[in-house]
């Protein structure tokens, strides 16, 4: 079987375009996940023989050889940052994990060095996987091109070597090789990675094409009318690049202060230790009392009072599926005060599905007769109500979708699918076609029992005296957001179907829940045309809609936002969503069917797909940051008693010890609370969430037990 388009037939199954192979930076390739993992596997060799009883040499070596691999990529970071004139907390780590060690806690000291090894390999990874998905994307455009000779003939070329004025052929199933318009031919190109549009969009004559996306069932004659560095898919790239290294860096609670509290620790550690022995006081004594002072004051507990509670945050928001890729993620969620939401695969499901059936009266333009006798179509349940159309007689919904379905099903195009999963969905049988036929931008023909069936666009379809029953069906559809579908039976026209995307089942809760948490609705922005992202925002409860947008205009929103002093979180799934991600205070990705690039360039990922997480992660980043200050409050007391204590008296060193160590349990264990279950339940309360996130598609919930509608 073939279609018939432009004049040649193509194989029934068109090639979607070759996958670019993915560059994914090995973890082990990075040399601070290698020193890492050998501190880690160190350590867990060391810390057994140490807790059994075995003796020092036995274990003692392999604690040296985990301070040594771990340690001394942030001690030479450190010195280099002395040789600055600044001091960060992550050489304060290393002295004080050597002090712990000079004074028989090697464990603790080693812990310490793993700890810091493991955040800077994360660290590093993480930043080379973001810089793999924006390499990545430059393989959506093609590496070559046919371009057409001006004798007719035809090259094949690279694509950076095409230049503004080439003229250039796209085959069907065939990636775009650069930005330009269409001088001739007709088809239906997928531009989901720039627009976000989630149908592929009809072009013909004097329509722009972008680089990058994918052409459908036709051939098309496009002029170049940008450079390949200058063409939207390299913006794309250019403005994540530049979002991700402008974008403000970003510091724990604890990091914003950690200069003048390293300087001042080191600073005083020096005079405990040279004050007492000006005055007389021995070497033993001196040195002991100041080891005691770096000890109790060392910013173990600090550090832990920061950790443990958004490091909960993060396992527990793990748990309900939403990866938040570090602690300062977990911190920024809960400063959000403004939402930007994308509309395709973000809002709505991002598959298009039939939402209307609209069998009208087979009544077609005047003079022309309607077809009789069509309760002989074999197979076609529902049919029963066509027979003898005059104009009187509508068909019935089932048989209306059987028609369009059974001459849909050969196709491949996302509305064909669609129409075929709602008839599906119904249980309808589809009978055998035969002489099918597509052709881009207007539609399909084929041969059901004997009748022409031609499903398509209205505007195509339809004559000039079009039946003012049909164009009134099709203008209320399209008016509302949805694309219109028209079906004829032997030239007449005896339906219309509506096709939208649909709306996600927890939307309008989500949006209800953040505008709660903000205090403003969120904004909508979005590539795909005004009425249906209007249509869509309305149904979520959404005022501020931005449609049309293309990725930087997506940023250009994002920045007048934060330009107006919010902190803006955006949500998004698409590579035209990358940027905005990149550049908005905080990105959150859709993980089922989020592009790479913008999972990578996300800070967190709604593994799930389950929008109304959103709320309940950024309440639970509250609920974090609220446990991070009382944390720092019972952190400061016992730091500063054992200091006075320290100073004014005299505190044995093993007493200083255990309170150093007690207060660092207490705050760690604070801050593991956020781990239950029930601390997500709360924050999803708090934030005003009705729908049980457990399990899609369940009722509206609370504290487990349903609530009557």
């Amino acid at each position: 079987m073939s279609f018939t388009l432009n004049d040649r037939p193509v194989q029934a199954t068109v090639t979607r375009g070759t996958a670019a192979p993915r560059r994914r930076t090995r973890v082990f390739a990075l040399p601070e996940a290698r020193w890492a993992a050998a501190a880690l596997v160190l350590f867990l060799i060391a810390l057994p023989l140490q807790l059994t009883g075995a003796p020092a040499w036995a274990w003692g070596p392999l604690y040296a050889l985990a301070y040594v691999t771990g340690g001394w990529e942030p001690a030479w970071a450190g010195l280099q940052a002395l040789r600055e004139r600044t001091l960060d907390v992550d050489l304060l780590m290393i002295v004080a994990a050597i002090g712990a060690a000079s004074i028989g806690q090697v464990m603790d000291g080693a812990l310490l060095i793993v700890i810091f090894a493991t955040s800077g390999a994360l660290e590093a990874l993480a930043t080379a996987r973001t810089a793999d998905s924006v390499r990545g994307l430059l393989d959506l455009a093609p590496t070559t091109a046919t371009r057409l000779l001006d004798d007719g003939g035809e090259e094949t070329v690279a694509t950076e070597d095409l230049m503004v004025g080439d003229t250039i052929l796209i085959r069907p199933g065939e990636r775009v090789g650069a930005d330009g318009r269409v001088l001739d031919g007709a088809s239906e190109v997928d531009q989901a990675t720039i627009t976000g549009e989630p149908l592929p969009v009809p072009k013909e004559s004097g329509d722009e094409v972008f680089a990058g996306t994918l052409n459908g069932t036709g051939s098309l004659r496009v002029k170049v009318e940008r450079d390949a560095s200058d063409s939207v898919i390299a913006r794309i790239v250019a403005m994540v690049e530049e979002a991700s290294e402008t974008k403000a860096p970003t510091q724990l609670f604890i990091e914003k202060v950690e200069q003048r509290y390293s300087v001042g620790i080191v600073l005083a550690t020096l005079a405990v230790f040279g004050v007492p022995l000006a005055f007389g006081a021995s070497l033993t004594d001196a040195l002991l009392r100041a080891m005691t002072f770096m000890i109790v004051a060392s910013p173990c507990a600090v550090v832990l009072a920061t950790m443990p509670p958004l490091l909960s945050a993060i396992a527990n928001a793990g748990r309900h599926g939403v990866l938040v890729k570090s602690a300062v993620v977990m911190e920024r969620l809960g400063q959000i005060d403004a939402v930007a939401l994308d509309k395709t695969g973000t809002l709505t499901e991002g598959t298009p599905r039939v939402t209307d059936v609209r069998p009208v009266a087979g009544a077609g333009p005047a003079g022309q007769t309607a077809p009789t006798g069509l309760t002989g179509l074999t197979g076609l349940t529902g049919l029963t109500g066509l027979t003898g159309l005059t104009g009187a007689t509508e068909p019935t919904e089932d048989g209306l979708l059987t028609l369009a379905a059974a001459a849909e099903h050969p196709s491949e195009h996302p509305l064909a699918r669609a129409i075929v999963t709602a008839a599906r969905e119904r249980g309808l049988v589809l009978p055998d076609v035969q002489d099918f036929t597509s052709a881009p931008g207007v539609g399909v023909t084929a041969v059901v029992d004997g009748r022409t069936v031609a499903v398509g666009a209205p505007a195509r379809l339809l004559a000039d005296a079009a039946d003012p029953a049909v164009a009134m069906v099709v203008g209320e559809l399209e008016d509302g957001g949805r694309t219109a579908v028209l079906v004829q039976c032997d030239g007449v026209p005896v339906g219309v179907l509506g096709i939208a995307d649909r709306l996600r089942p927890d939307a309008a809760a989500t949006v209800a829940a953040l505008t709660t948490l903000t205090g403003i609705a969120p904004t909508l922005l979005t590539g795909d045309n005004p009425q249906a992202a209007a249509r869509l925002a309305a149904e979520a409860g959404i005022t501020d809609v931005r449609a049309g947008l293309l990725p930087q205009d997506k940023v250009t929103a994002v920045r007048e936002a934060e330009a107006a002093g919010r902190k803006v979180l955006v949500v998004g799934d698409g590579v035209n969503d990358a940027p905005a991600l990149a550049a908005a205070h905080t990105g959150l990705a859709m993980g089922r069917a989020g592009s790479d690039l913008a999972l990578e360039t996300a800070d967190a990922v709604i593994v799930r797909d389950e929008l109304a997480t959103v709320p309940a992660v950024v309440a639970l980043s509250r609920a974090a940051r609220r446990l991070v200050v009382q944390n720092l409050v019972i952190a400061g007391v016992f730091i500063s008693g054992l200091v006075i204590w320290d100073l004014v008296g005299h505190l044995p060193l093993p007493l200083g010890v255990l309170g150093h160590e007690g207060s660092t349990v207490i705050v760690g264990l604070n801050g593991l609370r956020l781990l239950r279950d029930a601390a997500w339940r709360r924050a999803a309360a708090s934030a005003g969430e009705d729908r049980c996130t457990a399990e899609a598609g369940r009722p509206p919930c609370r504290r487990g037990r349903p609530v009557p509608r």
